[in-house]
Formats: C-alpha cells, sequence, structure tokens
C-alpha cells in the first residue's frame, strides 16, 4: 500500500543572527488505521536559511528523509496553501504525489508541541510571531447529483468500538488511533451514516476527496458541510426539519465533547452489515 507522509515547509518564530526568519521542514508518517502505534511513526525535521528556501532544497530534504525512512512515501499531504507551488515542485521532481489536505493530525500535534517546547529554547525565539494559515475559503459547491445519498442520519458509537474497526467489512477509508485526541473509552463518538445504491461510487469518490471533517453551519441557510482538500467545501444536506435541526446541533455539540472527533460512514442501505466507505476524521485548528 505504501506510506503516506505529512509535510510543513514554513517560517518559525525564530530569527538567525541577520534577523531573518528561520524557516523548517517537518516530515512526518500519517497513521492509516486505529490500531497505528503514534511513537513507531517516522519523523524528521530540518532547519533551513531564509535564503535558501526553495524547491530544491526541499527537494534535498526530503531526499534525506526518505534515506533515514523505511520506505518512501506515496504521497505527501500539506495544508499551507501559501507553500503548495514549491510543495509540488520539489514532490514532482521525486516522483511523489502531493495532496493538498487537512488530514494531517500527526503533523498538527507535533507543530503544537515544537511552538511549545522547542522553539521558546532556539536562540532568536519571538513570542507571538506564530505564523497563520488563515485564508480566505471558496464557497460550499453542491455534491453532483450522481453522488448525492438517498439518506442520511445522525449516529453515535462508543470509543471502544473502534477497537474492532480493523474487523469491520469497508471498501474505502482510513482511520487512525484515538489516543491521539485523549479521549476516554466512554466517550460517544458522532458521525454521520449515508445511505445510497450506490454507494461505492459515492465512496469511491469521496476517496479522492482528501476528507478533512464534516461541519454543522447554523446561519441562515443550515446545513451540514463536508470539507476536504485544503480549501474545498461540499453541501452534505440542507437542514430545514426542526427535528433534524436539533440532531445536528448533538451532532456538532457532541463533535466537540469528543475532541473533535467523528466519521462518516457510506453504506446501501441501514440494514447493511458492511461499509463501502468509512473515515473516522476530526476537525482541527490548522497552524
Amino acid at each position: 500500500m505504501g506510506s503516506i507522509w505529512e509535510l510543513d515547509f514554513y517560517s518559525r518564530p525564530v530569527l538567525d543572527e541577520n534577523q531573518k526568519k528561520v524557516w523548517e521542514v517537518l516530515v512526518c508518517e500519517s497513521p492509516l488505521e486505529t490500531r497505528t502505534k503514534i511513537d513507531s511513526l517516522f519523523r524528521y525535521a530540518h532547519y533551513c536559511p531564509s535564503t535558501q528556501v526553495n524547491s530544491v532544497w526541499l527537494r534535498t530534504a526530503l531526499e534525506e528523509a526518505i534515506s533515514k525512512a523505511t520506505e518512501a512515501p506515496k504521497r505527501i499531504r500539506f495544508f499551507r496553501r501559501q507553500m503548495s507551488n514549491m510543495i509540488t515542485k520539489a514532490c514532482k521532481d521525486l516522483g511523489i504525489t502531493a495532496q493538498p489536505s487537512r488530514r494531517t493530525l500527526v503533523l498538527n500535534q507535533w507543530l503544537q508541541q515544537r511552538m511549545e517546547e522547542v522553539y521558546p529554547n532556539e536562540p532568536g525565539y519571538q513570542a507571538g510571531t506564530s505564523p497563520s494559515v488563515r485564508l480566505e475559503n471558496p464557497l460550499p459547491q453542491r455534491l453532483p447529483d450522481a453522488l448525492e445519498g438517498q439518506q442520511w442520519a445522525f449516529v453515535t458509537l462508543q470509543a471502544t468500538e473502534f477497537a474492532q474497526m480493523h474487523e469491520w467489512e469497508i471498501g474505502f477509508g482510513e482511520a487512525f488511533p484515538l489516543e491521539m485526541a485523549q479521549l476516554s473509552p466512554q466517550t460517544r463518538i458522532p458521525g454521520v451514516l449515508i445511505f445510497s445504491p450506490r454507494a461505492l461510487p459515492l465512496a469511491g469518490w469521496m476517496s479522492g476527496l482528501e476528507l478533512a471533517w464534516l461541519k454543522f453551519e447554523h446561519t441562515e441557510a443550515s446545513r451540514l458541510l463536508l470539507e476536504t482538500g485544503a480549501t474545498e467545501s461540499w453541501i452534505l444536506a440542507n437542514i430545514k426539519n426542526p427535528q433534524t435541526l436539533a440532531e445536528a446541533k448533538g451532532f456538532e455539540e457532541a463533535k466537540q465533547k469528543a475532541n473533535g472527533v467523528h466519521f462518516i460512514g457510506v453504506q446501501s442501505d441501514a440494514k447493511a452489515e458492511s461499509f463501502a466507505g468509512f473515515w473516522l476524521l476530526q476537525e482541527v485548528n490548522l497552524f
């Protein structure tokens, strides 16, 4: 199958001797299932002088990372849109697919840990100068008609039930160990199940979207959004029924209690015992 890596290449809140921002590349392996051991995931970090920030330096750093890993990645995920051209070029030169994605959960935790414990101990640290990825997002799109589910429902599962996820019959999907989110075994994990006679094509299409998270948007038009890639947003459902509206609010509340963890599943009907698709998701605040 091959591994998937997560990458960030950006300036850090540290100045060099010339009062220029120090840059850094971080690379880590994505967990792909609930049984993944976080401590066993590959990680690589390397500072870069501001005068050498280009795709050639990044490609060389990636070559070094690959030489230290047990295998080269088949894909590299990155969330920082500002660096898209440089990251894509470096990966292309190595024959690796670069994938814009907000599914960079290990990387985001690692960045947070370094912001708190590593950079403040570096000479030239500048507090309060952390970079931001806040950019304007495009408007949510409608799902293609042929891919809309016929029915859907809000559901919950207890965290302990995901211990058996590797035994479930799943066509397309991805997960991560719940220990990353520091959840108790009794935590209720909210989710959405989509039912469609075209369950497998729908799940196959979703698998190519780099699923990030589900979000209930309660504004002028209440709707359930599916966030994908680095910027894309899809309208999974418009919600007008009062009962469904209450369930949607409950979903969002439960998601917050579960540290952003939730799931989306695709089945042929409500009686199906297998999943055409199943993804464990987590909404995070990207650095």
